[in-house]
C-alpha cells in the first residue's frame, strides 16, 4: 500500500481542514486506516483510527468532538476532518495503514506507531493564533 496525503495548510484558530491520504494497492479495504501527528520535537503520536468497513473509530482525547475520520473504499481514501482547530493541533500528520496486524480499532496497540505498516509522507498543518 502507498499513501499520499494531502490537504494540510495555515488556518487560524477555531478554523477548518480536511486532510485526505489516497493510498494505491488492492488491500486498501482490508486495512485499517488511521491518522497520526508529530509535532516539533516531539514524538508521533496517535490522533484516530477507523476499521476497515468504517464502522468503528476511535479518537485521541484531545481530538474527541473536534476530528472525524472517515473512509470510502471505492475512492482508497481516508479523511480527518479538523474542526476548531487550536495551536497545540499544529503538527505534521501522518496517514497510516495496518493490513497485517490483528489487533482492533480501540485497542491499545492501535495507538502505537510501531503496530502500522504503511504510512504516508505527511502533511503539515499549522494553527495560527
Amino acid at each position: 500500500v502507498q499513501l499520499q496525503a494531502s490537504g494540510g495548510g495555515l488556518v487560524q484558530v477555531g478554523g477548518s481542514l480536511r486532510l485526505s491520504c489516497a493510498a494505491s494497492g488492492s488491500t486498501f479495504s482490508n486495512s485499517r486506516l488511521g491518522w497520526f501527528r508529530q509535532a516539533p520535537g516531539k514524538e508521533r503520536d496517535f490522533v484516530a483510527a477507523i476499521s476497515r468497513l468504517g464502522t468503528i473509530t476511535d479518537y485521541a482525547d484531545s481530538v474527541k468532538g473536534r476530528f472525524t475520520v472517515s473512509r470510502d473504499n471505492a475512492k482508497n481514501t481516508v479523511y480527518l476532518q479538523m474542526n476548531s482547530l487550536k495551536p497545540e493541533d499544529t503538527a505534521v500528520y501522518y496517514c497510516g495503514a495496518a493490513y497485517y496486524q490483528r489487533w482492533n480499532v480501540g485497542s491499545t496497540r492501535a495507538k502505537e506507531v510501531m503496530e502500522w505498516d504503511y504510512w504516508g509522507q505527511g502533511t503539515q498543518v499549522t494553527v495560527s493564533s
